[in-house]
């Protein structure tokens, strides 16, 4: 093998996990909006089912639904118009691209799912110091129809959930898939039994539901916004794997984030000996890179090289020359 031919094995084993991600990301992309937009399609159909159903059964629960069904077609829009801007190019303005506009939406969706669970507890709470009569046999068919849609809305964007602003939509809508079964369940009790009491005790339900998808998705947006080591990686992991590349003696100023989901980068400044020659420095920095890439998925790496004469701050010392 030529030593051409073996750089450029190199190049493509240290890169593996980017190139198959961009080697396959048109197609990804396209499907997920194929899928995005079929769920759009349906989720209103959905949406109008309830809303209707709701008012003419008379139920809280079912309105409760139909709002929460409202934010579940807002996100999958939201998710859609986001991936599409998502695969906007690098440029002199945004030269990492746009990818963290999905972090953005997902954002977005987490805090309507916010405002839905104050709206559903004021409301369940008024009917419950004031039950009303429900229409339990709409409200069954009704929420049969929402149970069947959600499920298949939900499962089938299964396969792209490694997308936080994806997940938010799916988790909008599998919660939606939970809250509908419970509405089926508390029309058959308020069939039978007449407690229509069941009615906003199951808002009060659906209102958790919403509260913790919320948590969730706005959990995982808020450490990529504040640019925090992403979820699933080990920070002390990654500085043990960096210290036993033969050569490095030591590592700091690490800093490891997420552009976006499955987007993650790392910069750090690393120690080796004042006497190797750049392309021992190059060697042991192209490892570096396949090691991180294949053990943490950390595809965009900048690594500064110093030896040991270099003033060496702790491991996070960005602060240290900044004006407060």
């Amino acid at each position: 093998m030529s030593k051409q031919e073996s750089k450029h094995r190199d190049n493509k084993v240290q890169h593996g996990d980017d190139n198959n991600h961009s080697s396959g990301g048109g197609h990804h992309v396209h499907v997920a909006q194929g899928k995005l937009k079929t769920a759009i399609i349906l989720g209103f159909i959905v949406l109008a089912g309830e809303v209707i159903g709701g008012i003419w059964a008379n139920s809280l629960a079912l309105l409760t639904d139909a709002a929460h069904m409202l934010t579940d077609v807002m996100a999958l829009i939201v998710a859609y118009f986001a991936i599409r801007a998502s695969t906007a190019p690098p440029s002199k303005l945004m030269t990492f691209g746009r990818h963290r506009i999905t972090i953005l939406a997902a954002l977005f969706n987490g805090l309507t799912l916010i405002g839905i669970v104050f709206f559903v507890g004021g409301e369940a709470y008024k009917r419950l110091l004031n039950p009303q009569p429900v229409e339990s046999t709409v409200l069954f068919i009704t929420a049969t129809i929402g149970v069947v849609v959600n499920l298949y809305i939900g499962l089938g964007m299964r396969d792209q959930a490694d997308n936080v602003n994806i997940k938010s939509a799916m988790l909008h809508v599998l919660g939606d898939a939970a809250a509908s079964a419970g509405v089926i369940v508390a029309g058959i009790i308020m069939y039978f039994t007449k407690w229509y009491i069941v009615d906003p005790i199951l808002s009060f339900f659906i209102a958790l539901i919403v509260a913790v998808s919320a948590w969730r998705v706005l959990k995982e947006t808020y450490i990529v916004l504040m640019e925090g080591t992403p979820v699933g990686i080990d920070f002390d992991q990654v500085v043990a794997t960096i210290r036993s590349i033969s050569g490095v003696k030591d590592i700091h100023d690490l800093h490891i984030w997420s552009l976006t989901s499955n987007r993650n980068a790392m910069s750090g400044h690393i120690v080796v000996d004042g006497g190797m020659t750049v392309g021992k420095a190059q060697g042991i920095i192209r490892e570096l890179e396949r090691q991180v890439a294949q053990k943490f998925r950390i595809g965009h790496v900048t690594i500064q090289v110093e030896d040991e004469g270099h003033p060496h701050p702790d491991m996070f010392g960005i602060d240290r020359e900044w004006v407060h």
